[in-house]
């Protein structure tokens, strides 16, 4: 599955882009404009994508991966 069938699958999944998901993420302190916040692990955000919008660890690791800035 390519970077961007994951990213589609997760809007498809929950509604929301990854780019509302990265602005989400911004707002809960988890990132910034650089990516991660400083100190904040990729397990934070993947713990609370898959609280919160039930998605799986893949599908979760890749809004952390569009978050640290990867677009293809």
């Amino acid at each position: 599955m390519s970077f961007q069938a994951y990213l589609d699958n997760v809007e498809a999944k929950n509604g929301k882009s990854a780019e509302a998901l990265r602005a989400l993420a911004v707002e809960r302190g988890l990132a910034d404009a650089g990516g991660l916040a400083a100190g904040v692990k990729a397990g934070a955000v993947v713990d609370w994508l898959k609280q919160d919008f039930d998605l799986g660890h893949g599908h979760a690791m890749s809004i952390v991966a569009f978050i640290k800035g990867k677009r293809e």
